[in-house]
């Protein structure tokens, strides 16, 4: 208890080790880079399997350049980025960019995904309202974050009821107020590598600064060390979802 009598928040935890298949359920190309790439770079590199499956191609996310155009280009940026970080399984749905809705379809798709790939954990992107005062999500992220909490509480429910039906021990979410935390010395330097991958999408993004420059930044602010944790070495912060 504090001295004005209200709880403290527990120290975030380390991340959970008894697992060896992660599907990591993100709405865009890049979204991974973002917030989670060094630890996954650091899971692969420990001999765990990661998939990644995205909802969209990202094709509204270059501005000038046609969706038709754009949405192959941020695909194949993922694949590379992907590669750097030991993933070597990358699926797009094929839902709408800018327009992601959650509804049965895309909640299908999210489970059907969750079924193929049978994974210990799933993995997504912050889903709230906001990164920080000021600083608000985006709709896409929050319409499917709502849909990936419904189907892994749907197939929870399921297991043990329906034989055979895959049910995930964990779901957790990258995020800026963190339960756990993987430490991902000797691996910020890959996820650097990874988001630079995304270059047509930078260099429109900010035209300004350089490609490399951008990713260190991100990757750097994300990964920063945080006080109290891991004697100081860099981090990476999620929060646990379920169960």
């Amino acid at each position: 208890m504090t001295a004005s009598g209200s709880e403290t928040t527990p120290a975030p935890e380390p991340f959970p080790t008894d697992w060896t298949r992660c599907l990591v359920l993100v709405a865009h190309p890049d979204d991974p880079e973002y917030g989670m790439s060094a630890a996954v770079a650091r899971w692969t590199a420990e001999g765990r399997h990661v998939v990644y499956v995205l909802a969209s191609s990202g094709e509204a996310g270059i501005e000038g350049m046609a969706p038709e155009v754009a949405g192959p280009v941020r695909e194949e940026e993922q694949r590379r980025s992907s590669a750097i970080v030991g993933v070597t399984e990358v699926e797009f749905l094929g839902f709408p960019d800018s327009r992601i809705v959650d509804g049965p379809d895309l909640r299908d798709a999210v489970a059907d995904a969750i079924r193929r790939h049978r994974p210990d954990v799933v993995v997504s992107l912050y889903s709230g309202p906001e990164w920080a005062p000021g600083a608000p999500n985006q709709s896409d992220h929050m319409e499917f974050g709502a849909a990936v909490g419904t189907v892994f509480d749907d197939l929870a429910a399921a297991a043990g009821v329906e034989s055979g039906e895959a049910r995930p021990l964990f779901w957790f979410e990258s995020t800026p107020d963190p339960t756990h935390y993987v430490v991902v010395d000797g691996f910020v330097e890959t996820a650097v590598d990874a988001l630079a991958e995304h270059f047509e999408y930078l260099s429109v993004l900010d035209p300004d600064t350089p490609v490399r420059d951008q990713a260190r930044t991100q990757v750097e602010n994300v990964c920063a060390p945080r006080e109290g944790l891991a004697d100081g070495r860099p981090v990476v912060g999620f929060r646990r979802m379920r169960p």
